[in-house]
């Protein structure tokens, strides 16, 4: 596409970040009703064990395909991408068979009582994830909130059968999706032929939301099904398929480092169903953050690099006004997702427990174990953002030879991750899972700052920079943690409400130091902001 490559990816990651926190609000009060009217034990079992089943499907299934598919998006072969993207689909159903064996089969059993449901929710959701699939190469929010309103809905006529109830929602959600995404296609696609035709006639054609897409690849609904498109060339890209091969074993390695905790449990009898159910939903609480705003942008970052820097060339040797663009906004982004992640840390001590309390109620924060874990989650968020940004940058960079060699120290990061997490459950609880994480995270950042570091060490740029914050934000954040703390120790018995109060008053005081200290960011935003709003009012 013509479009600007910096531009669309702020724009998607702008996009994704306030499409995800609009609906995961939704979701969020639901998800906070169904903390106080099921049992923990079943949340446990929904969770952690059934959605470790569905996250493993799909993301080994559709991960791998989808980045080698972004490489390299102006010269690409369309015909050749469809069809690699269609391989998910056979893919996924070779992973389902597998996988559901061994969860019905070889994992630790659940009760008696609810042996039959979550067998069913084991075939529910490798349903829904070929469903899934299907309807992903033609709104993943649409599904979340879906499946989330239909389980509610079960749950309170059914109150009995939970489980089936996470089924039901399972599959139905997953159909809403597929027709959702295919009735978009179904209607754009004619429509975008008439502005192509209208372009043809009459050169000063009025601009509209199909203005920017006119050079869409595709003419018809139907060619986003494999062997449709005129293609001159092989069925598949030889290059594309090696790519993919090295993302397969990386993805492999990178499900085991995302979701290895719940493995650990999932696995081994560390702890109950309704320790993993409170670990679960305190960590699912605790990655607010990485999932309404590090994932966006580590997403729409992965995408503007694999576009400005090439895989297989040195820097030096590369285009100098892309290489300095893409030092400038991988130092901006390293600044930003620290700010964010030294923020979170500091409010995070003297407030997990009005949060876990307004969010749960009595029952979540009754014996203290949840208030400690979101405590402790605090600073691996850090860690995460900082993980996501740099390792996004590498992985967008690499060439095929230092993905492979990667892919081998993953293995290494893998096995010491599940050694490490298995050996600090066995002795802290449900706290070893975060330090364990903490540990792998902080390895493979080393890994990630060494690789930009000696890929910039022959040029001027110092991207890295972006990691050190301010002294007078460090400053403000030491005070407000200290009063924050005071504050929950005085204040909290009293009122939540003035504890909460005093909180944002110090938050406002810390965002506005760092506004002073980042007011040239502030201002490229700005300026970015009003260019993009003046095109908009052109356009009209």
């Amino acid at each position: 596409m013509a479009r600007n490559i910096l531009k669309s990816s702020i724009e998607n990651a702008s996009f994704s970040i306030v499409f995800q926190v609009l609906f995961r609000c939704i979701t969020f009060i639901l998800n906070a009703y169904i903390i106080r009217t099921v049992g923990q034990e079943v949340l446990g079992i929904m969770n952690v064990r059934l959605l470790l089943l569905e996250s493993t499907i799909l993301f080994l299934s559709k991960e791998p395909i989808l980045k080698a598919c972004l490489t390299n998006t102006s010269t690409i072969n369309w015909a050749q991408v469809i069809n690699q993207i269609w391989l998910s689909v056979p893919l996924s159903s070779v992973i389902n068979i597998t996988l559901v064996y061994v969860w019905i089969n070889i994992l630790t059993p659940t009760d008696d009582k609810y042996q039959h449901q979550y067998e069913l929710g084991c075939y529910a959701v490798a349903l829904s994830c070929i469903v899934e699939q299907v309807s992903q190469v033609v709104i993943d929010t649409l599904y979340v909130v879906s499946r989330t309103i239909i389980f509610v809905y079960y749950v309170e006529t059914e109150p009995e059968y939970p489980i089936n109830a996470f089924s039901i929602a399972q599959i139905v959600s997953s159909v809403i999706l597929c027709l959702s995404y295919y009735g978009f296609f179904l209607w754009y696609i004619p429509a975008l032929n008439k502005v192509k035709e209208i372009k043809k006639k009459e050169k000063n054609a009025e601009k509209n939301i199909f203005s920017d897409m006119t050079d869409f690849p595709f003419t018809s609904f139907i060619q986003l099904f494999p062997g449709i498109m005129e293609n001159k060339e092989a069925m598949l890209d030889s290059k594309l398929c090696v790519l993919t091969m090295s993302f397969i074993k990386q993805s492999v390695v990178k499900q085991v480092l995302t979701e290895g905790e719940r493995y650990v449990m999932t696995v081994s009898p560390v702890l109950t169903f309704s320790q993993q159910s409170v670990y679960d939903i305190v960590n699912n609480l605790g990655s607010l953050a990485a999932r309404f705003i590090f994932r966006p942008i580590e997403e729409s970052a992965y995408f503007y690099f694999t576009q400005m820097i090439k895989r297989d060339e040195i820097l030096t040797k590369q285009n100098k006004k892309q290489v300095a663009e893409s030092a400038e906004v991988l130092s901006q982004l390293c600044k930003i997702v620290v700010t964010i992640g030294l923020v979170v840390v500091t409010f995070g001590q003297a407030y997990s427990y009005s949060f876990l309390y307004l969010y749960g109620g009595q029952k979540l924060v009754e014996n203290n174990l949840s208030v400690v874990l979101l405590r402790f989650h605090s600073f691996a968020i850090v860690l995460l953002a900082i993980n996501g940004v740099t390792e996004g940058y590498v992985f967008a960079t690499m060439n095929n030879q230092q993905l492979d060699r990667y892919n081998y120290l993953m293995v290494i990061f893998s096995v010491m991750f599940l050694l490490i997490s298995y050996i600090l459950t066995y002795i802290f609880g449900p706290v070893g899972f975060i330090l364990a994480n903490c540990i792998n995270m902080t390895a493979r950042i080393v890994h990630s700052l060494n690789y930009i570091h000696k890929q910039f060490q022959d040029t001027e740029f110092t991207p890295l920079d972006g990691l050190i914050p301010g002294k007078k934000f460090l400053i403000t954040l030491v005070l407000s943690g200290i009063v924050t703390i005071l504050s929950e120790i005085y204040l909290l018995e009293k009122s939540i409400f003035i504890h909460i109060g005093a909180g944002a008053v110090f938050f406002l005081i810390t965002v506005s130091i760092w506004a002073l200290d980042n007011m040239t960011l502030l201002r490229l935003g700005l300026e970015k902001y009003k260019s993009r709003k003046s095109s908009f009012v052109k356009q009209d």
